[in-house]
């Protein structure tokens, strides 16, 4: 889920690359088409490989140039050993994924460190949408109730609270809306959250 399904890049790529030392063993879980494994490889020369389940996703890896390897990360990481990676990110994917905790802790054993970005579903927008009696629907949430693939929402105060009481390291927080830093304010004001993390 590493693009908007347009194949625009989007705003928490250069924040991602920011944070991704030159060089890097980089795994992306959830790649979609991978695009952003393709940003990083020309932006920070890393090389990795993607982890995808979806045949269609697959097809435009190959054809992005992307190494993929097709499994179910729900399944867990078992192909990669502890500390394969430098990076292992999970973009816009966590809130589409059962088991976040599991997914998590398993990033943390394959990789020296996570980034993950999510939707903030604390947006000001988003309560707005909810407070009419709406399910919330956006650029960053652009699916209805019936179709989405999301079934772990979460707002920027739920997953810092997560990663505290499971003892995961918080190294870094970048927040954006319409690809511009969200300094004041982050968990109402925020409409995507990227998060670097550690052991």
């Amino acid at each position: 889920m590493s693009n908007d399904g347009n194949g625009i890049q989007r705003a928490d790529f250069a924040a991602i690359a920011q944070w991704v030392q030159a060089g890097a063993r980089v795994l992306d879980l959830g790649c979609g088409d991978g695009t952003l494994l393709k940003y990083l490889k020309a932006q920070r020369g890393i090389s990795g490989y993607g982890v995808e389940i979806d045949d269609d996703s697959l097809l435009a890896c190959v054809k992005n140039g992307v190494n993929t390897i097709q499994t179910d990360l729900e399944r867990g990481l078992s192909d990669f050993e502890n500390n394969s990676f430098d990076y292992v990110i999970l973009s816009q994917t966590i809130q589409a994924v059962k088991n976040s905790e599991v997914v998590m802790r398993e990033m943390l054993r394959v990789g020296r460190e996570g980034i993950v970005t999510f939707p903030n579903f604390g947006y000001w927008k988003n309560r707005l949408q909810i407070a009419r009696g709406r399910m919330p629907v956006s650029d960053n949430l652009p699916y209805e109730w019936f179709n989405t693939p999301n079934v772990h929402l979460c707002t920027i105060a739920d997953f810092e609270r997560f990663c505290g009481e499971r003892r995961i390291r918080i190294v870094e927080r970048k927040v954006l809306t319409r690809g511009k830093a969200v300094t004041v304010l982050p968990n109402l004001l925020g409409a995507l959250a990227i998060y670097h993390f550690g052991s």
